[in-house]
């Protein structure tokens, strides 16, 4: 996002109508620039109404993210993290674990309000207009290698569990392995990847993605069913709220897992478990199909499925899981 379209989407915030004229004033520049602006909005996804003689106004009033109230409602928490906003980036993954081979400190946070090449797992993307949704990295190091971090994708999933459930989203559920439903639609999700040593130490970058209040024109793009805060919780919190619960759950989380590993957290995974007990099919890289009954997570956070030769073990990142139609 440019400077002056991030201007703009500023004093569009509100949600009331600003004229051409008015914008085009306080931001020093022509009327053509601030048209041109506003087209650049429009190709991030979110929409802007025209009305002659008015100007423009968004759909409902967007709270961007801000620093400042971010570490507010951090409250005695704020010192644990190293805050950075941008207006947009490609990946806030991928900036991340750049800054984590440079020596960024764990506790480094980078969210942005717009990323143009958002990534989901195993390769997909992640769609959300400006305002719609939070999204953020979290750089954590450990002194594990990489082999003693199985489970931490479903760990960070109880933290954001919580945090949106203390939002007002009740009934919230986890599906193996790294996403947060709501009424069986994605909520969220998370994509946990690391860089270190076999031995360690390791640099974990744990990205999150939040729906918030999502468009038609995105949920269009998503390509299956999605929630969001605004259904789930009556009305579309506060991202900067939203932003430092989640990091405060997060950090208690993996303060946890750091310590004692994922087995604490593997009975209230389970409590949570979208699919547990229920038929599926998991869907294997290379095509491969395997049926049966879901069982819950082992204390490393591997899927037990039941099948007819026996109870069959799968990690984090080798499958996708559907349930049957039958």
């Amino acid at each position: 996002m440019k400077p002056l379209t991030a201007g703009v989407l500023a004093r569009l915030a509100d949600g009331g109508f600003h004229s051409g004229e008015a914008l085009a004033r306080s931001l020093e520049v022509s009327r053509a620039s601030v048209w041109n602006a506003v087209r650049d909005l429009e190709a991030t996804g979110i929409e802007v109404y025209k009305v002659h003689g008015r100007g423009y106004r968004l759909p409902y009033p967007v709270t961007l993210l801000d620093r400042a109230a971010v570490e507010r409602h951090l409250g005695a928490s704020a010192g644990r993290f190293a805050l950075e906003l941008r207006d947009t980036v490609d990946s806030t993954n991928t900036v991340l674990i750049e800054r984590a081979a440079s020596g960024a400190p764990g506790g480094t946070v980078l969210a942005a309000e717009w990323q143009s090449g958002g990534r989901g797992r195993l390769g997909r993307a992640w769609h959300a207009g400006v305002g719609e949704a939070l999204t953020f990295s979290l750089l954590w190091r450990s002194a594990r290698g990489a082999g003693a971090l199985s489970g931490l994708t479903l760990a960070a999933g109880v933290a954001i569990a919580r945090a949106l459930e203390s939002t007002g989203a009740d009934g919230v559920g986890l599906k193996w392995p790294n996403d947060v439903l709501w009424r069986g639609a994605k909520l969220a999700g998370v994509l946990t990847e690391l860089q270190g040593d076999a031995l360690g130490p390791t640099a974990v970058v744990i990205g999150v993605g939040i729906n918030v209040r999502l468009s038609d024109a995105t949920r269009a793009c998503i390509g299956q069913a999605a929630a969001d805060l605004e259904a789930a919780c009556g009305s579309a919190p506060d991202r900067n709220r939203l932003l430092a619960e989640v990091l405060r759950e997060l950090d208690r989380v993996l303060e946890a897992f750091g310590r004692d590993g994922f087995a604490p957290l593997r009975e209230e995974w389970q409590q949570r478990h979208a699919h547990q007990d229920r038929r599926v099919t998991l869907t294997l890289p290379d095509g491969a199909r395997r049926s049966g009954r879901a069982r819950g997570v082992a204390d490393d956070g591997a899927l037990l499925l039941e099948t007819a030769s026996g109870t069959q073990r799968f990690h984090s990142g080798e499958i996708t899981l559907r349930p049957q139609k039958h």
